[in-house]
């Protein structure tokens, strides 16, 4: 009988911290930290979008337009940083590899461009992985982290825009 108590108490306590997360990531109440946390998530290895809490923001907010790009944009860089960080720590671990034929060929392309390759940093599926390449490739960090902002400055603002054009409302790209 103690058992089951403690068991409801577990699980209710456990409903309420979720029910607490679920209403500190909704959008109107806590907007652009919510921006910063899906694009920080969305810029490491898992497979998440932030375009459309991006756009949600916007729609709610349309004022929030620029901070929304600016802070999506830092968030989703700062998961670039850590990609890096995590290739770089990983450049042992990925030597088994080393013999593929793709594997070679991808990597003269990545040491012809250099740091310029984290450019792409905002392509799905392939931007995510390619920061932690150039960690391991140990790319200089500044740079990487210079051209992972400006791909990811654009693409908000590309994606966002489009998103507002394509789905127009009462949003004011320049504030007022």
């Amino acid at each position: 009988m103690a058992r089951t108590r403690a068991h409801c108490l577990y699980s209710l306590q456990m409903e309420l911290w979720i029910q607490h997360l679920i209403e500190a990531l909704a959008l109107p109440e806590y907007g652009l930290s919510t921006v910063f946390v899906v694009s920080f998530v969305s810029a490491t290895l898992l497979p998440l979008g932030s375009e459309p809490v991006v756009f949600g923001l916007v729609k709610l907010s349309p004022h929030l337009f620029w901070p929304a790009v600016l802070v999506a944009t830092v968030g989703n860089t700062l998961g670039g940083v850590l990609d890096w960080w995590l290739g770089y720590g990983a450049h042992q671990m990925v030597d088994k590899y080393s013999h593929s034929s793709h594997h070679s060929r991808a990597i003269r392309w990545l040491e012809k461009l250099g740091p310029k390759a984290c450019l792409l940093a905002w392509l799905p599926g392939v931007g995510d992985p390619l920061c932690a390449v150039a960690g391991w490739l140990k790319f200089p960090f500044w740079p990487c982290v210079a051209y992972m902002a400006i791909g990811k400055f654009a693409r908000y603002v590309t994606m966002t825009g489009a998103l507002v054009w394509a789905f127009p409302g009462s949003i004011r790209f320049w504030g007022g």
